[in-house]
């Protein structure tokens, strides 16, 4: 169990337990609602090392934190990422360690990062048509991701998931080859409301979509809400009595969204997030070297909570200064 002192609490009372840490702005897809153009490289401070992603989640653990979820960019592309893994997973204070990913290394790493002792795995797939997945990612690698995501289902893990961005469209015809795709399978497929960035307002005009329309699927298909774990991200999980599989829906622009919040965000650069939408941001990387007492850095994190907003300010049309999802880990 964590130590007695500081606890990861914010000033409306919020408990966290969950962190989302980014370890790298780069993305290996060309998805049109994040990095339409691919990734470019920013100036700045280079991202975070092993050592300080060990460091790093050690002071949070000592917050109480019991779930780390990895996410970029894209965070399998780093050479040393199963070693990421191993040196979270090493630490008896952390129960779940996650990983968001695009599945691009899935085929090909999945049981060595389950080895490694990834529990959670969170794989994006938009479309189970081959033809719209390459236009959103940029890529023909469908087949290959779901070859992928068998192997995962295969492998042990405590859970594994599917991220589709909900878009306007098709939504119908994806709800239906999703529901197909998890009637024999334990997977759980949620579907991401699209959310306004600095980059994407045109695309946002042209593709969002309400979550109530998932609902109103659901409803008419028999599925019904089950009840959330305490260290559950956002979703809303369905359940039917007819499918093995769940779906779930993320809806960031529902009043109450951001109420029950319990994570807090990293970037790949060290800067603790108060709000994905939010701006600037708690620089880390000075209290990251070994040469810094452990016991500096979890009051610094700690400290900095009671700055926490209540909400985001999507429904104002305020993003903060988030350009795209892949430069704060989404």
């Amino acid at each position: 169990m964590a130590a007695s002192g500081p606890q990861a609490i914010d000033g409306f009372g919020r408990r966290f337990r969950y962190l989302r840490l980014s370890v790298t702005e780069v993305c290996n897809f060309r998805c049109d609602y994040c990095l339409p153009n691919g990734y470019r490289k920013t100036p700045g401070a280079s991202f975070l090392t092993l050592m300080e992603v060990r460091r790093l989640t050690q002071a949070f653990a000592r917050l109480g934190l019991t779930k780390i979820r990895l996410t970029g960019g894209e965070p399998t592309v780093r050479r040393d990422f199963t070693e990421i893994v191993a040196a979270i997973a090493a630490q008896e204070e952390i129960r779940k360690v996650a990983v968001t990913t695009n599945g691009w290394n899935l085929e090909k790493c999945v049981q060595d990062w389950r080895d490694a002792g990834l529990t959670h795995l969170n794989v994006s797939v938009d479309s189970l048509d081959r033809d719209v997945f390459q236009r959103i990612t940029g890529h023909d690698r469908l087949p290959a991701v779901l070859r992928g995501l068998d192997l995962a289902m295969e492998a042990g893990f405590q859970s594994v998931k599917v991220n589709a961005v909900l878009l306007r469209g098709s939504i119908e015809q994806e709800l239906e080859r999703w529901a197909d795709h998890v009637a024999d399978r334990a997977l759980s497929v949620r579907f991401i409301e699209l959310m306004r960035t600095g980059d994407n307002a045109d695309y946002f005009a042209r593709n969002h979509i309400g979550g109530q329309v998932v609902r109103d699927w659901l409803a008419q298909h028999g599925w019904t809400p089950r009840i959330r774990e305490a260290d559950a991200g956002p979703a809303t999980e369905y359940v039917s009595p007819d499918h093995r599989g769940l779906i779930g829906l993320i809806a960031p622009y529902d009043a109450g969204f951001c109420d029950g919040c319990n994570r807090l965000r990293v970037t790949a650069r060290g800067k603790l997030r108060l709000c994905l939408f939010g701006e600037g941001g708690v620089d880390l990387r000075p209290y990251l070297s070994e040469e810094v007492e452990m016991d500096a850095l979890v009051e610094r994190v700690a400290s900095a909570l009671g700055a926490k907003p209540r909400a985001h300010a999507l429904h104002q049309g305020n993003f903060g200064d988030t350009p795209n999802l892949a430069a704060f880990g989404g």
